[in-house]
């Protein structure tokens, strides 16, 4: 009898033929921009994204996945992350016109997608050049700066859910907020791709926004040293640095990692930090500013390992 023929052997899946890469007791500290932590499990590099989309179709059910682009908002404790970590930046980064939308994937930088609408006369973006990360993150977190917000020029976006399968969604499937969007529906998907709304624009007075701007945060951020941008989000009315600043922190070092005396919402590696010096700096700030202020501050990086593993891998 030929196999080919027997029930059996119709209903068996053929084995998923990978393109991609995998690396096993991955460092992550060159791959956050903290340049500090421990390592992942597993890491992968896709080859594209059928072939990521056929990688996450076949890792178990219950492994931990966390998409990381440039790793702008990310550490890693170091006892590492019991999960794989799935690398977007250099990978996805198609970026284009599509009709009266930009089209950019998760990969692509946030100031490339500034840049980008710039030059071929789309307005509305310019602020993005502030945020140090790639499209993919910023539409996890809602991320913003100088008045602008991420979501807030979004018309659709593509994901990937956790069968593998290619979704198409809108604004009216998530919960957005200042730093936070959280899909409606149960399951985990990841930001693959976004359609950007923007109106026609001027390409010179659009580039000039964005060196102002750029100028701007290069005077009022610490971009000398590795840092992970804000590491709190603002509360309502207020600002974190001003409350960490007004408890007496600024320039306060623990090990390899001090408070910015440049910017107070900032933490920056002063060489050899490690990620508990970090988060010890972290739970100090937000500790001070509850005592003195009553004011609970929410942070906006993410940690992976420990008690974090479950929120961060819905990112």
């Amino acid at each position: 009898m030929d196999m080919s023929e027997h029930p059996t052997a119709r209903m068996a899946k053929p084995p998923v033929e990978l393109r991609g890469e995998v690396r096993l007791d991955e460092s992550m500290a060159r791959h956050v921009s903290w340049r500090a932590g421990g390592r992942v499990t597993r890491a992968y590099v896709p080859a594209d994204v059928d072939d990521l989309c056929a990688f996450v179709a076949a890792a178990p059910a219950t492994e931990p996945l966390v998409f990381v682009g440039l790793g702008s908002n990310l550490l890693v404790r170091d006892d590492g992350f019991r999960g794989t970590v799935i690398f977007t930046h250099g990978v996805l980064k198609e970026i284009r016109v599509e009709g009266r939308a930009i089209y950019a994937e998760a990969g692509v930088s946030s100031p490339k997608l500034a840049r980008f609408a710039a030059n071929h006369a789309r307005r509305g973006a310019e602020f993005m050049a502030g945020i140090p990360g790639t499209i993919g993150g910023a539409l996890a977190m809602n991320a913003g700066c100088y008045g602008g917000e991420t979501w807030k020029i979004v018309e659709s976006v593509t994901t990937v859910d956790r069968n593998g399968q290619l979704r198409q969604r809108t604004r009216a499937n998530y919960d957005i907020g200042y730093r936070h969007v959280a899909l409606l529906e149960d399951g985990e998907e990841w930001f693959l791709a976004a359609r950007f709304k923007l109106p026609k624009g001027d390409p010179a007075k659009s580039r000039l926004i964005i060196r102002q701007l750029l100028e701007q945060r290069i005077a009022a951020q610490p971009l000398s040293q590795p840092n992970a941008g804000s590491v709190f989000r603002n509360p309502p009315g207020d600002h974190a640095a001003r409350l960490i600043e007004a408890c007496g922190l600024k320039g306060h070092a623990i090990g390899g990692a001090m408070i910015s005396d440049k910017h107070a919402n900032f933490i920056v590696n002063r060489g050899r930090a490690t990620a508990a010096d970090i988060e010890a700096l972290i739970e100090l700030a937000a500790n001070a500013v509850r005592e003195k202020f009553t004011i609970e501050l929410e942070r906006e990086v993410r940690i992976l390992g420990g008690i974090e593993t479950k929120e961060a891998t819905h990112g």
